[in-house]
């Protein structure tokens, strides 16, 4: 491995950086002129106690039968285990032998209550005995719990009436990757809860938390941002981007070279000020702080760097900025925020913003191709992301009541049909017409600035609703 070795500790798996060679890395990364998160989620490293269970012999005719090798399961699935921990820079606490019985079982639960991981990982390599009954002590630990249980130690009579217990998930399947991404949502959630959200809004500096996930929030002015976008000269570097994005359109309707500059000159404003403010996330009250000054909007800004990992949500919202981060830590890809727009024609729904993402495929594969346009008010340069005509998608949105109330996230998938063009049309120049599973009223979808993106992920996220506790809103 590059950048790091496994130690075994204790039994303690744990995946020790070589802080040296991150430090390079991070230097080179801000030379090619990216970003990247610098507050506590990206120092942050969850933690996890995994364990087996089976009995102790051969499995003779009771399931998963003689015929199963659970010596060759134990194996494979350890090794997928620590692959996908090193992967995730995941903390992987494995118990050195399986749960032969219920006393062991008990005593492995207690310990994990006392040390209070991010989540527990049980595989299941039996289905008699102690096998379920610990399954169920391991999902009333109040301790979000997966349970990974391979074709072969479970039948229905098993599962049913586990499978609506709070906090928990069961995978019924040979397909380790089910049990690697109930991993990903035990990463994603504590990082979601350790996001440090800066807000541009308003003339003063607070803090303050969302407290339905913890995340931290800093109110910073948003003069802020437009005295250093004053101060800050056309360097080498903004040049350079400038020209890239010149490069790479298919064409410029409307903004000009100078507007690219400006557009990535906030960009380079906006990185400076995550920086100093040790943020993970960030959004601001553009059209409030910016939309009658001749500073630049951030929509290039919030483009690229949703293009490169770190979060930016458009008018100071809460709920997308949330909403952004938990897409791209569940899913390695940036959602695209929008208006939500009705077409009774056809009974769609079109999302509307002068912002998109280009990385819709996931932040390792090519970008989707654009062409650079100028903003709906006519003014600053905006990457007219084109989506791909057919392709699945799903809409998701975070929505927060009182403090108290168990937050919500609407959930629905379907796929596009058209990139309205803008103009004719009205609006916000990314226009993207949906076409939505089951939904027959596109006049009443609820929510205001929820996220497309790429994917089917329906099903994904209805699993992270039920593992922490988060009401699904399914449309």
């Amino acid at each position: 491995m590059e950048d790091g070795r496994w130690w075994a500790i204790d039994h303690r798996l744990l995946y020790q950086r070589n802080e040296d060679k991150e430090s390079k890395r991070e230097m080179k990364t801000m030379e090619n002129g990216e970003i990247r998160q610098v507050g506590p989620a990206s120092k942050v490293i969850p933690k996890m106690e995994v364990a087996f269970v089976r009995r102790k012999g051969e499995y003779g005719m009771w399931w998963p039968g003689a015929i199963y090798d659970g010596e060759a399961a134990l194996e494979k699935y350890t090794e997928g285990l620590l692959e996908a921990g090193r992967d995730m820079n995941v903390e992987i606490n494995l118990r050195p032998g399986p749960l032969y019985n219920m006393e062991e079982a008990k005593q492995w639960v207690d310990q994990c209550q006392a040390r209070k991981p991010d989540g527990l990982l049980l595989i299941l390599l039996d289905r008699h005995q102690h096998a379920w009954p610990t399954a169920a002590m391991a999902m009333e630990s109040g301790i979000p719990t997966v349970i990974f249980s391979p074709v072969g130690t479970a039948f229905t009579t098993n599962t049913a009436g586990l499978s609506r217990r709070k906090n928990s998930i069961i995978y019924s399947t040979d397909s380790f990757e089910q049990a690697v991404y109930g991993m990903k949502m035990i990463k994603a959630h504590r990082k979601l809860r350790e996001t440090r959200l800066i807000v541009l809004e308003g003339s003063e500096r607070r803090r303050s938390t969302l407290p339905q996930i913890g995340m931290d929030i800093r109110y910073v002015p948003a003069k802020t941002f437009i005295d250093a976008y004053q101060a800050m000269p056309f360097t080498d570097e903004i040049k350079a981007i400038a020209a890239d994005y010149l490069k790479k359109a298919t064409r410029v309707y409307g903004s000009t070279e100078q507007d690219v500059l400006n557009g990535v000159k906030g960009y380079a404003v906006a990185r400076s000020i995550l920086e100093q403010e040790e943020g993970d996330a960030i959004t601001m009250d553009c059209l409030g702080a910016l939309g009658t000054s001749e500073v630049s909007l951030p929509c290039l800004a919030w483009s690229r760097m949703n293009d490169q990992r770190v979060p930016a949500a458009c008018e100071a919202d809460l709920q997308a900025s949330a909403t952004q981060a938990l897409v791209q830590y569940l899913f390695d890809q940036p959602g695209f925020q929008q208006d939500p727009v009705p077409e009774t024609l056809r009974g769609n729904l079109i999302g509307a913003h002068c912002t998109c993402p280009t990385k819709l495929n996931g932040f390792s594969a090519p970008s989707e191709p654009f062409y650079l346009s100028f903003h709906h008010g006519k003014r600053d340069a905006v990457p007219r992301t084109m989506w791909k005509v057919g392709q699945r998608i799903t809409v998701t949105q975070f929505v927060f009541g009182k403090d108290e109330d168990q937050p919500k996230l609407i959930v629905s998938s379907g796929q596009v049909v058209d990139n309205v063009a803008v103009p004719p049309s009205g609006g916000c120049v990314v226009s993207v017409e949906v076409a939505l599973d089951g939904v027959g009223d596109c006049l009443a979808y609820p929510g205001f600035h929820q996220l497309f993106l790429y994917g089917d992920h329906k099903r994904e996220l209805l699993d992270y609703c039920k593992l922490f506790d988060i009401e699904p809103w399914i449309v």
